[in-house]
């Protein structure tokens, strides 16, 4: 559950292509049901919503997560990305507040640009108290929710298959490499039984230096012109975990 909501290494040989233009989203709400995977177990342990609000100037999303009643009991989850995106999907602002058991954090990032260059002014919120980092790259930088807005833009047509692509992700506290790994085209099977077409992505995530700092996802994005991520998996010390589109 942690995982895929704090959901998306070496820096590869190309950065992520993109269209020159911005895709134009309408307001949407998609729904997730969380399932945890191991051998014969399959448990639904978790429910996500993933929103966007178009606004005047650009867009907000949001994606909250919430463990169900019988997974309280083990290990209660109340986690919220929040995000404000100008029409070019860049990110302004990102928050992200974490309940988890009896852990409580808030972490808000703040994005400035000039020309080709991010910056970012990261303040975290603890019961310990509250600090500030500053982030910054030569590049057009995403955070953990903003993230999969730029990929939902991307034109498929362009991407080579099994080749290494980088963004650059601003966390809450550093700066990430997020790396994608393009499958292509397979068919998956939807929660219900249906079979769906998606573009398969592979992502691996490390810190300067190369050393891993998340657990290596992947995701399914719907084949039409919305791209919809329709399946997400995250591997787990034991078993995986699944999130999968049901509306």
């Amino acid at each position: 559950m942690k995982q895929l909501l704090t959901i998306a290494l070496l820096v590869a040989s190309m950065m992520l292509p993109q269209s020159l233009t911005a895709k134009a989203f309408s307001n949407e709400t998609l729904n997730y049901e969380i399932v945890y995977h191991w051998g014969m177990i399959w448990k639904h342990a978790g429910d996500a919503t993933l929103s966007l609000h178009k606004t005047n100037s650009g867009y907000n999303a949001q994606l909250t997560g919430k463990t169900r009643s019988w997974a309280d009991k083990v290990y209660p989850v109340r986690d919220t990305l929040k995000c404000t995106m100008d029409k070019d999907l860049r990110p302004l602002r990102y928050e992200k507040l974490t309940h988890e058991k009896d852990y409580y954090a808030r972490d808000v990032v703040k994005f400035s640009y000039n020309y080709s260059h991010t910056s970012a002014k990261c303040t975290r919120y603890r019961s310990s108290g509250t600090t500030t980092i500053d982030l910054s790259a030569k590049a057009q930088a995403y955070d953990m929710l903003s993230v999969f807005y730029m990929l939902r833009n991307l034109d498929y047509d362009e991407l080579s298959r099994n080749k290494n692509y980088t963004t650059i992700i601003f966390s809450g506290k550093e700066k990430e490499y997020l790396t994608i790994n393009y499958k292509g085209v397979e068919t998956i099977k939807m929660r219900d039984g249906s079979k769906r077409k998606a573009h398969r992505i592979n992502f691996k995530f490390t810190q300067k230096g190369g050393k891993q700092s998340s657990d290596d996802l992947s995701a399914w994005m719907s084949t039409d012109d919305s791209r919809i991520p329709l399946l997400l998996v995250g591997k787990l010390p034991v078993g995986e975990v699944k999130c999968y589109y049901v509306n």
